[in-house]
């Protein structure tokens, strides 16, 4: 029912100094089309947010693959590989009438599918809902952004850099158009130019202050010292997966490949008893293994491209870790560029309490891999839809 143009429209969007009227910002009972407060716009949302979920699905299962997300176009069942006609394909509703397998082969299609694209129509709704229209499309690549991130995170244990900078971009452009959504806790018009200003400051806090953080724990933490009384195994053997091209297994442990070589400088030492190239025993000792190739005791380097197998046993290892991935670095300038310094801040802070609770529930170990790209993203995701509130009470607690 469309209202009069003198009634006022209350919803969420007043919380951050937004009252919509029908005089000025929307059109009255002679369009065509109802105004933007209306329910009609709101589920177009989440009905776009639905069709760019089915899209995230693509690009959650092909990218970390190194696959195209455009060829082949159509979507295809990841068991039997059969392409997926546009009328099986329709979001949301193919997943429960398929009842979660898939039509040819019958093979079970993971909730996740389904999931992710109830979850972006959902976000999509409540970004229309919560903020101004200019600035909502804005929104809607960055919570896409988070939630492919989120489920390439949680299966990889990677962040694809290609999607934190073209979000970064996208935040400053944002905050251009509505500067306000970089200073969400602090009340006062905002010019364009101070939007990009504080859109600036938070993807730099964010990025480079992140990236000291991990720089500092490499230093303190980058290295797990391993020693044993009596030899164990050791290999180096391709991946499982088309991410890793090698894995390294030291008794019963196997570390990625990327979990060892996360730069060029790092090292992996290995005191051996015995080592096997190719199937011939040489003599052992200090072995150096880098990220494409490997130097023997006696100086002798080979490349892993040149070579079959390599193996033997050893007393101590000196494996290079990492605290954070640099992917962690980016994601968080990008959350910096959208919600400026205080958004950034928040986000960090709410993403390690996240963590922490995630890993008590889920009784993960001291040192044990944990992704922090999806606790990141919930940070960034609860700064938007109210967290700002929290921190505008703390800056007027302080004040």
């Amino acid at each position: 029912m469309l209202v009069s143009s003198q009634s006022e429209i209350r919803n969420p969007k007043s919380a951050i100094g937004i009252t919509w009227q029908s005089h000025d910002c929307l059109l009255n009972e002679r369009t065509l089309y109802p105004p933007l407060h209306h329910w009609f716009w709101l589920a177009s949302a989440f009905l776009l947010g639905a069709c760019i979920g089915s899209f995230l699905n693509v690009v959650i299962y092909r990218l970390p693959l190194g696959l195209s997300v455009n060829e082949p176009k159509r979507s295809f069942c990841p068991k039997c590989k059969s392409a997926i006609p546009l009328r099986r394909n329709i979001p949301l509703l193919s997943w429960l009438l398929l009842r979660g397998k898939c039509h040819d082969c019958k093979a079970s299609i993971p909730f996740r599918y389904f999931g992710v694209e109830l979850l972006t129509s959902l976000l999509f709704a409540a970004a229309w809902w919560w903020f101004p229209p200019q600035v909502a499309p804005f929104l809607w690549v960055m919570l896409a952004l988070l939630v492919a991130i989120t489920f390439i995170d949680a299966e990889h244990l990677i962040i694809p850099t290609e999607l934190t900078w073209a979000g970064s971009v996208v935040g400053l452009i944002a905050c251009a158009v509505w500067p306000k959504l970089s200073q969400l806790a602090v009340t006062g018009n905002f010019t364009w130019l101070a939007g990009v200003k504080h859109s600036a400051i938070g993807w730099a806090a964010g990025f480079f202050g992140l990236w000291g953080v991990v720089e500092l724990g490499k230093l303190a933490f980058g290295k797990l010292d391993r020693k044993f009384e009596t030899a164990v195994a050791w290999q180096v053997r391709e991946g499982k997966g088309e991410e890793d091209p090698l894995e390294f297994t030291l008794g019963e442990e196997t570390i990625t490949w990327w979990d060892i070589f996360s730069r060029k400088t790092d090292r992996l030492l290995l005191d051996t008893e015995s080592i096997v190239v190719d199937g011939e025993a040489l003599a052992g000792g200090q072995l150096v293994v880098r990220e494409t190739e490997f130097q023997l005791p006696d100086g002798t380097i080979k490349a892993f491209e040149d070579i079959r197998s390599l193996e033997g046993t050893a007393v101590r290892a000196v494996i290079p870790r990492e605290a954070m991935g640099m992917g962690d670095i980016h994601l968080l300038g990008m959350i910096g560029a959208f919600f400026g310094w205080g958004g950034m801040f928040f986000t960090l802070f709410a993403a390690s309490l996240y963590a922490i609770v995630a890993a008590l529930i889920g009784r993960i170990g001291f040192g044990k891999a944990l992704p922090f790209g999806p606790y990141l993203a919930l940070g960034g995701v609860t700064w938007a839809f109210g967290g700002w509130k929290l921190w505008e009470w703390y800056l007027g607690f302080l004040l």
